[in-house]
């Protein structure tokens, strides 16, 4: 009896044993999770510090007190080798934003890689359904960024990855609560932001800013007669009747005095009304059409493709990139030779049409557009290439002094169909009205975070190497492990 009694109570200290034993383990494994989540460090051993977020970049998002969710919509398993690094990009600068947010209350970042094709529910649930964009969302407020404007390139070629701006512009779009407000002037048979039709309609424009965070609305000055307070900028695209005095007089008052933000997209034959705000500004509109008699800068169907661009932030890219602009009849826009003395305004030429020889022009402005028949240069009526196409102006402050504070911006272009449903994403023509934009609100320059590097490495090898590395490939591990059995072998034979 003492014997059973012995071995049971032996057999209970053997299993309270192994218990707290299992307890023991398991409080470890735990502490040291809880540890390695808590307290540790992490050091960025790549070169030019390739995953290390910018103070700029930390400052915004410590400041975050509303979550943000980042819906990633790359393919990981793409085998298109520009959209695979894209993904490995994206990712791994994410991966920065989540872990910088990680100490945050309420504005922490969350991101989501979503296929959706494959998630179709999820992806309507988000609102997130097209491919190959990053969006970001807080609230009712969203931001896409697309892939393009990831990188910087050249000779179309990624130079530069500058995800980590983009993605804390994004930040500041959706965690602010205040959108930029465009208003589309009305009233005067301007393209429609809700027309659908290709010729003439402008949806597509609509649709672009709202992925870009950007609200529009409509306005009408004959009815109003003043600029809503919340206008970041005024757009006028291709008025069909001239803009009235009084109309102009508030866009003049808005320009000059209230550091407004105005384009026009102006149109051959059409008086557009805008004479005296222009001349203020330094730019002449001619009623002339650019004529392109060199075929490098003829589209296959009669479109000027315009290559000349002057260096601007609004065009840097798309000369980089060697990508023209598609436009059909356009009207000459220019620096205004008689344009009153002011050292504080800046006038630029955008876009020109080819540089042409003084013996036999091969682009000019044409005058008498309106008379059938073959156009032909006239000395004496028509405006001697090279055409200016577009051409910007802004006021700064003390400009002679050395300072730098913008009193207005003014674009003007001399087309309006580069922009319509058909041809705005066409060639370069989208990303020059973004550009312009951006480049008129100043958000080209709002944040100063480095852009990263793009390396491209490459492997060259010889016939004869790579018929080596073939061979060492498929051979190498097997003989590999058959000469240590070998040596195994002898070493216990001996």
């Amino acid at each position: 009896m003492k014997t059973f009694e012995s071995f049971e109570s032996n057999r209970w200290v053997w299993r309270i044993n192994n218990t707290l034993q299992t307890i023991l383990v398991v409080a470890l494994v735990v502490l040291v999770n809880y540890i390695g989540m808590h307290a540790y460090m992490r050091f960025d051993l790549t070169r030019n510090r390739a995953f290390s977020l910018s103070p700029e970049t930390l400052s915004y998002v410590s400041e975050l007190r509303e979550p943000v969710t980042v819906v990633v919509t790359i393919a990981s398993d793409s085998e298109d080798h520009a959209l695979a690094q894209a993904y490995r990009d994206v990712r791994g600068i994410l991966r920065e934003f989540e872990y910088a947010t990680r100490a945050n209350r309420g504005g922490r970042i969350d991101v989501e890689f979503l296929n959706i094709f494959e998630q179709v529910q999820r992806a309507e649930t988000l609102g997130v359904t097209q491919a190959n964009v990053v969006a970001f969302k807080s609230g009712a407020r969203s931001r896409t960024v697309f892939l393009d404007e990831l990188y910087a390139t050249r000779n179309r070629t990624r130079s530069q990855f500058q995800g980590e701006k983009v993605f804390t512009s994004a930040l500041l779009d959706v965690s602010t609560r205040e959108r930029p407000v465009l208003y589309f002037l009305s009233g005067h048979g301007e393209m429609r932001l809700d027309d659908v039709d290709p010729r003439r309609g402008a949806s597509q424009i609509k649709a672009q800013l709202a992925g870009r965070n950007y609200e529009t609305r409509i306005l009408d000055l004959s009815a109003s007669r003043r600029l809503p307070d919340d206008a970041a900028m005024v757009v006028i695209l291709s008025p069909k009747t001239p803009i009235l005095g009084a109309e102009q007089e508030i866009l003049r008052e808005y320009l000059r005095a209230g550091n407004g933000r105005l384009l026009v997209t102006l149109d051959p034959g059409r008086k557009h009304g805008l004479d005296d705000l222009f001349f203020e500004w330094g730019i002449l509109a001619d009623d002339v059409v650019a004529i392109e008699a060199n075929p490098a800068y003829q589209d296959p169907g009669g479109d000027l493709r315009v290559g000349r661009m002057a260096a601007h932030p609004i065009t840097q890219v798309l000369i980089d990139n060697q990508i023209p602009v598609i436009m059909g009849y356009t009207r000459s826009v220019r620096p205004d030779p008689g344009r009153p003395i002011d050292d504080s305004l800046q006038v630029a030429e955008l876009l020109a049409t080819s540089s042409t020889p003084s013996s036999a022009p091969t682009s000019w402005g044409e005058a008498n557009y309106a008379t059938p028949g073959r156009p032909s240069f006239d000395p004496d009526r028509d405006l001697r290439g090279p055409i200016m196409l577009a051409t910007v102006a802004e006021r700064k402050i003390d400009a002679s002094l050395g300072i730098s504070l913008q009193r207005g911006r003014l674009i003007v272009f001399g087309n309006s169909d580069f922009l319509a449903n058909h041809r705005v994403e066409v060639a370069g023509n989208l990303t020059l009205f973004l550009n312009s934009i951006s480049w008129a609100l100043g958000r080209d320059s709002r944040l100063k975070i480095p852009a990263r590097t793009v390396d491209h490495l490459k492997l060259t090898l010889s016939q004869e190497q790579l018929a080596i590395t073939r061979v060492s490939i498929l051979f190498g591990p097997g003989l590999a492990v058959a000469l240590f059995g070998g040596i195994v072998y002898l070493a216990r034979r001996r």
